[in-house]
């Protein structure tokens, strides 16, 4: 069944019609928007007039005789040079939301995609024996939302959390906890998830220190860590045992700081850089033999027309070092060409820091002069973010200057949040675990909200006090919209919300429900250009126009009972579109706060 179209896609279908009755050799754009002179303001007959050499105003008033009214259009006037201001019935409006509610499949009216394609979305990418910080925030927040953003839309998508998991410093790792077997052990099995990772991370900083500080001061061990790393890449089982060990540890940190932030990351999505390393002969031999890399002071190197340097010299993209070792580059080009040709991927988006952001152009031009990608077919994307900032405007750092703890970040967030609760609680109506529970939701939902309402190639400024505040565009705004939502609906007992296309609307009921209804180009929009901003936007504008029906039009007390039973309508299909486009962010909305 396919969902109900939305008014806007319906009021521009009319347009276009009566646009083509009026020029039946045009294929003009009606250019329609919201407007707050009418429902809708209809732009693109100025355009036409220009190319028919017409006059706009004549033009427009013949559109307007082509104009199939019917229960949708309740008035179309001419304004301006040649603009249409179009204002709805209060019954379409009604009907189209009521229609969108009773979708079996609860999509509010959001369509799939007609040919859906595969995207593989690179995002999360952790390393591994390391603490994650807070510049791992932006990647896992944005990924995690534009990947359920398509989704929804009906895209295939294929996960991909590219971890650091290879490289020299791992023979330093090896050989340490090879000469010390018992460092990684658990001191209990412990099954609480979050106590685990800590513990893993915990064993893993102290056994990187501590191999640092021997691997600095010991010739000799020196030595046999550097014998290790030959051993590792030449792939000996002993060795690459040992490696595993540190994969698995971190892992379990990974996980445990994923659950916090409330995502769900899967064991087979994480393929790391080693997952490429079979591939890196090939992909070099294949560059090569094709001419698109040539070999340069005994490197293999790709050269590029307009990436140059300082002094005017040729910036190269290193694929193979002089000394046989790979670069970043080999195993990002080999990930392209397992994603293109094994993953059968359309397209590619990497939720990548935006100071890669010359690498990856280097590395997707090379993969398109191999003809491994091309803008028609298989098409890469850096979906590029900018860095988190404190209240200062500069990196966020700790007083001490060093790189700010996730976990320690997210525990502030989620202990500031937990305040709030307990001060919105008045009545004492939670219990302590609905507190915490609570707490956590808010707090987390604070976070990816401040991030996930700037544009991603934004800075954005990291303000707890802000960001757990019930005033202004955060998250707490939404969700205690959508907590007050759900206590009206309890309060009405066993009167239940009724759509009641017959009556009159208020202005107040009209804006909400008018939002309500661009939800689905909301979603779609936001997906096709990755863009979760603009969801949040979009919500953040719902909840305003709730707070100001709410304010301006009594529910319960409503005058008659239709009236009631309508506003509940509204009420009720604003909490689904409020609940289903938090969900798509990744955050929560509790049912009482």
């Amino acid at each position: 069944m396919a969902p109900v179209k939305s008014l806007t896609a319906t009021v521009h279908q009319r347009l276009a019609d009566a646009l083509t009755a009026t020029l039946p050799e045009a294929h003009a754009d009606p250019l329609l928007r919201r407007s707050d002179r009418a429902d809708y303001q209809a732009n693109g007959i100025l355009a036409l007039a220009k190319k028919a050499k017409a006059n706009p105003r004549d033009l427009a008033t013949q559109v307007v005789e082509n104009v199939v009214s019917g229960d949708l259009i309740k008035d179309i006037e001419v304004s301006g040079p040649g603009f249409l201001n179009i204002t709805l019935t209060d019954k379409a409006i009604i009907e189209n939301l009521a229609a969108r509610t009773t979708d079996p499949d609860a999509r509010l009216g959001v369509p799939l995609a007609a040919h859906p394609g595969t995207t593989v979305i690179d995002y999360a990418q952790p390393n591994v024996a390391k603490e994650m910080h807070v510049g791992h925030l932006r990647s896992a927040v944005i990924g995690d939302a534009v990947a359920q953003l398509l989704e929804f839309t009906g895209e295939n998508v294929i996960r991909r959390h590219h971890i650091g998991d290879w490289g020299t410093q791992f023979g330093m790792l090896i050989q340490y906890l090879d000469e010390h077997p018992h460092e990684l052990d658990h001191k209990a099995n412990n099954s609480d998830t979050e106590a685990s990772g800590e513990e893993a991370m915990s064993n893993l900083d102290r056994l990187y220190k501590t191999a640092r500080k021997l691997f600095d001061s010991d010739e000799e061990f020196k030595t046999r860590a550097r014998l290790r790393v030959v051993d590792l890449q030449a792939g000996d089982p002993a060795t690459l045992a040992i490696w595993q060990k540190f994969v698995d540890e971190s892992k379990i940190y990974f996980f445990s700081v994923f659950e916090k932030l409330d995502m769900e990351i899967q064991d087979a999505d994480i393929v790391g850089e080693s997952g490429y390393n079979d591939m890196l002969d090939e992909t070099c031999r294949l560059l090569e033999e094709s001419g698109v890399a040539v070999r340069s002071e005994g490197a293999l190197c790709v050269f590029f027309d307009d990436i140059k340097g300082p002094e005017g010299n040729p910036v190269p993209l290193i694929v193979r070092k002089s000394d046989g070792g790979y670069g970043y580059a080999a195993t990002d080009l080999s990930a392209i060409r397992d994603r293109v040709f094994n993953l059968k991927a359309n397209s590619l988006v990497y939720v990548v820091d935006a100071r890669q952001s010359l690498h990856f152009k280097m590395v997707f031009e090379t993969a398109r002069k191999a003809g491994w990608l091309n803008d028609e077919d298989v098409k890469a994307y850096q979906l590029a973010f900018g860095t988190v900032l404190g209240k200062d405007g500069k990196p966020f750092k700790t007083r001490e200057g060093e790189t700010v703890r996730l976990v320690d970040l997210l525990d502030e967030a989620v202990d500031r949040a937990t305040t709030v609760v307990k001060e919105k609680d008045t009545q004492a109506q939670l219990s302590d675990d609905e507190v915490a529970e609570r707490g956590a939701q808010v707090g987390i939902g604070a976070v990816k909200y401040a991030d996930l309402s700037t544009s991603a190639n934004r800075d954005y400024k990291f303000d707890l006090d802000q960001m757990v505040s019930l005033n202004g565009d955060t998250s707490v705004y939404l969700q205690y919209a959508y907590a007050r939502i759900q206590s009206i609906l309890r309060k009405a007992g066993e009167v239940r919300p009724q759509a009641h296309p017959e009556l009159e609307l208020a202005d107040a009921e009209r804006a909400l429900a008018l939002h309500v209804d661009a939800f689905a180009e909301t979603v779609a929009d936001s997906a096709t250009e990755y863009a979760p901003h603009k969801l949040a936007a979009y919500l953040y504008q719902l909840a305003s126009l709730y707070t100001t029906f709410y304010d301006k039009c009594p529910v319960l007390k409503a005058e008659t009972a239709q009236q009631v039973e309508n506003r509940l309508f509204l009420c009720d299909v604003t909490a689904k579109t409020l609940h289903q486009g938090m969900a798509l962010l990744g955050i929560r909305t509790p049912e009482r706060l």
